[in-house]
Order: C-alpha cells, then structure tokens, then sequence
C-alpha cells in the first residue's frame, strides 16, 4: 500500500498544488496503470469531484464517487476502483485533526450536537456553499504566483467552517464533536477496527493511531491484552472465514480482501488456524449449497 499524502508530497510534477504547513490542497489528474489500488493517508482528505468516477471500498463498505460527490476520508486505508476509461478530476483537501479543531474552536456558533455514527468515508452534502467554494479556489490555482500563506490557511479554514455550519453534515458533525472532546484521536481500537483488512505495516498502524511505534506496541497490549501481530492475523483469518462462508468470494480475493500479501500466505495461516485450508471450505459450501 501506499500513503497517498506522501506519494502527492513527492512527486510534484503529478499534480498542481498549493499548501499550507501539514495541510495540503490540490488539483490533481491522474490515470493510474491498475484497475484497483491500495492506499492509505495518515491524514484525513476531503475529495471534491469534477469529472470521472472511483469508488472507494473500505473496511465498513463501499462508496462510489462521480462528479459533484463530496466526501471526508479519515485518515486510514482503503481500495480504490478505477475506472480507466474515463479521466479522474478532483480537488483533494489534507486537513489534520489538529486543524479541525483549531478551526472549530473559533467557531461563533456552538457545534450543532449530533450522535450519528460515522464511517471511514462520511459524506457531505454537495450544496450551493459546497460547489461556491471549490470553483472558488480554481484562480488561485491558475494564478502566475502562490497566494500568500495566511491567504491559504484562511481558504482552508472556510471550507471546514462551511461543512461544520450545515446541520445536514449529520455524521461529519458527529466525527467533529467527537475531535473537540478527545483531540488526541480517534481512540486506537477505532483504527484498527476500521483498518485491520488491509495490509499495512505495524509502523503504519501506529503513525495512524499519532504513536511512535514502540507507544503503539505498548498501548495495543494494554488494551487488547494481546500483541498486534496476533490480534491481527486472527481478526484477519476469521474476517476471511466470513467471506468465504457468506459471499462466495475466491480464495485468492478473500486473501487479498483481508490483508494478506498472497493467496498462499493466507492459505497457510488459515489451514493452521482452522485445520482445514480455504478451498476445502469452499468445496464444503458448494456441495451443501
């Protein structure tokens, strides 16, 4: 997998951009070699599309973005389909949960309370305030010279002041009061329920969770009394006994859809784990069936 911010961060000649400290704003056009791609960012992005189509599978299910959708991406991992008949345009939005809160906390309104469970992909409604903002940015990309930083972090604190004022952004509203009342993050256990099936390094998970590694390590055994080598090889195997029993997915999509580096990688663990491999269980559910 790759983290998609660095990826932008280093290759400057894929995409315009501008940016502002950690944040990142940018207009980028890319069609990319494969149909699927694993990806992940350890800051959340907001993606506004102009053209074309990707959807973006994740742990808690699938989101398909066309022109005019608007999301906010936590930082985490996902797959994205491609579709590579047709050219990809959006405007892609880093923005840390450390400025979130900064922006909100100038907030003159209080923060419309939402209890509404929020995903790894939130949606956010594609209104007039939402479109105005995006075309607004586009002679700042055209212009000769950068704009003036202070001009940026201004433009970059409308956009969340503007999601933050609409009470229709029910499940963004609800991610945004849970940043102001635990700042730190998003709790460990949250990221890795929401990341566990994609095969990310120990040294990803822990710059997810905002912990060096050796933090991270000591944190997960405390709160899953276990290490993270193990919690997730048996979170992986039983989420790829899911598949396998209640969709039918191959042998090698089901490794692939849980983490592992290769079919004959998963095939061993699970046969060690179950006592039975993989395709013998599928040959089971296709007799019974």
């Amino acid at each position: 997998m790759y983290n998609l911010n660095q990826f932008i961060v280093d290759t400057p000649s894929r995409c315009h951009r501008l940016s502002c400290g950690d944040s990142l704003f940018t207009v980028y056009n890319c069609r990319l070699d494969d149909k699927f791609a694993d990806l992940w960012s350890h800051i959340n992005y907001i993606i506004y599309v102009a053209e074309g189509r990707k959807i973006w599978h994740t742990a808690h299910g699938s989101y398909d973005l066309q022109a005019g959708s608007c999301v906010f991406i936590r930082r985490g991992a996902a797959i994205v389909e491609q579709f590579l008949d047709t050219e990809f345009c959006f405007y892609l939005f880093f923005v840390s949960d450390e400025f979130i809160c900064e922006v909100l906390k100038t907030k003159s309104t209080a923060l419309h309370v939402s209890e509404k469970k929020y995903h790894p992909v939130i949606p956010i409604e594609s209104s007039d305030a939402v479109h105005s903002f995006f075309k607004s940015m586009l002679p700042y990309f055209n212009a000769i010279d950068a704009p003036d930083q202070s001009l940026l972090k201004l433009k970059f604190s409308e956009l969340i002041l503007t999601l933050a004022d609409n009470k229709a952004n029910e499940e963004l509203l609800c991610y945004f009061c849970m940043l102001l009342h635990a700042p730190q993050s998003v709790s460990l256990k949250a990221v890795m329920e929401d990341n566990f099936c994609f095969n990310l390094k120990m040294e990803d998970f822990a710059k997810l969770s905002y912990r060096s590694l050796s933090a991270f390590k000591r944190d997960f055994v405390q709160v899953y009394n276990t290490s993270p080598g193990k919690w997730l090889m048996n979170k992986r195997l039983d989420h790829a006994r899911q598949l396998l029993t209640i969709t039918g997915k191959s042998v090698r999509d089901t490794a692939f859809e849980s983490g592992f580096e290769s079919a004959s990688h998963f095939s061993r663990a699970f046969r060690k784990q179950f006592g039975f491999s993989p395709s013998s269980l599928k040959r089971e559910l296709n007799i019974l069936s």
